[in-house]
C-alpha cells in the first residue's frame, strides 16, 4: 500500500517510536512518504527516504519549566514562516504520491489530507490515554485546569481516526470506541540490552538543572548525566558528577547497567526504563500535564517516584532508599518484543486493503 506517515517534531520519543513501525513497513513491502517536523526530521532523515520536513509545534524549556512567552514567540515566528514550505509538501504530496491510508504519530499535517480525501486514518501514539481512556480522580486531583486543557487539545487535534492505537505501560480502561492499548514501542537497541545491576545513577535532562546537579553531588553517588551541559563532546568530571556527551550507544550501556533512573516525564524513557526494570524519579515538566501522567502511574505501579521539586533535601534520598522497593515490582512487568502493536498495524492496513469504505 502507500502509506502517508505523519511524525510531530516535538520530543524525539515520536521519532524513535515511528522509526520502528516506518522499518516494519518498509519490510512488508509497502510505499511510504513520511511527513515530519523539528529534531524528528534529521533522525529519520538519516533512516529513511521521502522524509519531507514541515514546521510543528516545539516548546522552549528553562530549568525544567515550559517557558509560555518564549514558546508563544517562537512558534509564531517560526509557524509564519513555515507555512509556505507546509503548503508547497503538501500539495507536492498530493499531485506526486496519492496515498491509500495515513498513519499519523500526532501529526496534523497528515491527519488533514487523510480527511479530505477519505482515507482510513490510523493514529498512533501514547498522548490518546488522556482523551479516550478513564484515569483515576487521585492522577487528576490538583490539576484540573491542566487536565481539561490538554484533554480538549488532543481531542481537537486527530479527531474521528478510523482507530487509535495507544502506547502505555499503565493500563487505564479505555472510554471511546475504537480505542486499544498496546505495551511501549521500543527500539532494537533496547530490546537487545541486556539489563544488569551496577551502582551508578543514569540522568537524562534537557539542559542546565542547577537544584537537580546540586541534590545529585549531595548524594555521593556515581551519576552519569546526559543532557545538562548541551554541546559538549567530551566528558567532564565534577566529582562523582560525570557529565557525558550524548552517544546513543553509551546512553543505552548504562541505561541498561544502571541502579536507578532519574529524568524527566517524558514517555519513552519511561518506557524504556519499565522495561529494562530500572527504577525511576520522574521529574515531569511544571505545565505538562501529559508529563505528569507518566510520572504518577509510574509512581501508581511502584516502579519509582513522582516529584515535580527537589526543593525538599530528602526526596533524593528517600527515593534511593526505596530503590529495592521499586525494583522488587519492576521485576513482575513483562514484555519481549513489538510484535503486538506490529501485527496490528498490519491487520489494520490489511482491512483498509480489503475492506470498501
Amino acid at each position: 500500500m502507500k502509506i502517508l506517515y505523519g511524525v510531530t517534531g516535538e520530543g524525539m520519543g515520536h521519532a524513535m517510536r515511528s522509526r520502528v513501525v516506518l522499518e516494519h513497513l518498509i519490510r512488508a513491502g509497502h510505499e511510504i512518504e513520511i511527513m515530519v517536523s523539528g529534531r524528528a526530521a534529521a533522525f529519520l532523515g538519516k533512516r529513511f527516504e521521502g522524509v519531507n520536513t514541515i514546521h510543528g509545534f516545539h516548546m522552549i524549556l528553562e530549568e525544567n519549566r515550559v517557558r509560555p512567552g518564549k514558546t508563544l514567540w517562537s512558534n509564531v515566528l517560526k509557524g509564519v514562516m513555515g507555512v509556505p514550505t507546509n503548503i508547497t509538501a503538501y500539495f507536492d504530496l498530493i499531485s506526486a504520491f496519492e496515498p491509500e491510508v495515513v498513519i499519523s504519530d500526532f501529526e496534523s499535517w497528515t491527519y488533514y489530507y487523510g480527511r479530505t480525501h477519505r482515507l482510513p486514518i490510523l493514529s498512533i501514539d501514547n498522548m490518546q490515554v488522556i482523551h479516550r481512556c478513564e484515569l483515576p480522580a487521585e492522577i487528576i486531583e490538583g490539576n484540573q485546569v491542566s487536565f481539561q486543557l490538554t484533554k480538549a487539545f488532543i481531542e481537537a487535534k486527530l479527531p474521528s481516526c478510523a482507530a487509535y492505537f495507544i502506547t502505555s505501560f499503565f493500563r487505564p480502561p479505555p472510554r471511546k470506541d475504537h480505542t486499544y492499548l498496546f505495551p511501549p514501542i521500543l527500539r532494537p537497541e533496547i530490546l537487545a540490552a541486556k539489563p544488569s545491576a551496577g551502582e551508578h545513577l543514569l540522568i537524562y535532562q534537557s539542559g542546565p538543572n542547577a537544584a537537580l546537579q546540586s541534590a545529585l553531588a549531595a548524594t555521593g553517588v556515581e551519576c552519569r548525566i546526559y543532557g545538562m551541559r548541551p554541546g559538549i563532546t567530551e566528558e567532564l568530571r565534577e566529582g562523582q558528577l560525570r557529565f557525558m556527551p550524548f552517544s546513543e550507544e553509551t546512553f543505552i550501556a548504562d541505561l541498561a547497567s544502571c541502579r536507578a533512573v532519574i529524568a524527566g516525564g517524558g514517555f519513552t524513557l519511561m518506557g524504556e526504563a519499565v522495561f529494562l526494570h530500572k527504577p525511576m524519579l520522574a521529574l515531569p515538566l511544571e505545565g505538562q500535564f501529559e508529563q505528569w501522567l507518566n510520572a504518577k502511574y509510574l509512581e501508581r505501579e511502584g516502579y519509582g517516584m513522582a516529584t515535580l521539586t527537589l526543593d525538599d533535601p530528602d526526596v533524593l534520598p528517600r527515593f534511593l532508599e526505596r530503590v529495592p522497593a521499586y525494583a522488587a515490582a519492576l521485576a513482575g512487568y513483562r514484555q519481549t518484543d513489538n510484535s503486538e502493536i506490529l501485527g496490528a498495524v498490519d491487520e489494520f492496513l490489511y482491512k483498509a486493503a480489503t475492506e470498501p469504505r
